[in-house]
């Protein structure tokens, strides 16, 4: 092979280990079917959430798969893939999730990795349902802020009740 080919392979597979080393989450959807304005939709509202759709030769994504020791996740690299990176846990496979629904079928999540941990297609779309990082510092700020508000509550019916 060329070397000039092999060093720009290399330099992709390099690209992709750095992006995933980046990102809690790594979703592989299967694009088949798409338009070009739809996919442009799709990047956009990944853009918007801090993730990014990247797509790579299979072959190469394995490679990768190999370096960062996900092995069992060539079994989903089969056809158009695209492979979407995201820094929050949930924010990429939720955009996916809902672009996927609203396209009709014709973008399928297959898998990916969260955390370091391969999961499932099925697993991916609970991720999915996961909210976001702001959903849920508002539900632990209410949590901590319920007691106070029933203490208050407790001393104001008290009052008028005097």
């Amino acid at each position: 092979m060329n070397k000039a080919v092999l060093e720009a392979k290399q330099s992709v597979v390099k690209e992709i280990v750095e992006k995933a080393n980046n990102s809690s989450t790594i979703v592989v959807a299967e694009y088949r079917g798409l338009t070009v304005a739809q996919l442009q939709e799709l990047r956009r509202a990944l853009r918007k959430e801090e993730a990014e759709l990247c797509v790579y030769k299979n072959s190469l994504v394995e490679r990768a798969g190999e370096e960062l020791g996900y092995q069992s996740w060539n079994e989903i690299l089969a056809g158009p893939n695209a492979i979407i990176f995201s820094k929050e846990v949930s924010n990429g496979a939720k955009v996916v999730a809902k672009y996927a629904k609203r396209f009709g079928g014709t973008l399928k999540i297959k898998g990916g990795v969260v955390e370091g941990k391969y999961v499932t297609a099925d697993q991916m779309k609970e991720v999915a349902k996961l909210p976001g990082r702001e959903g849920l510092l508002s539900m632990f700020l209410s949590c901590l802020q319920a007691p106070i508000r029933q203490f208050a509550c407790t001393i104001k019916a008290v009052a008028d009740a005097k």
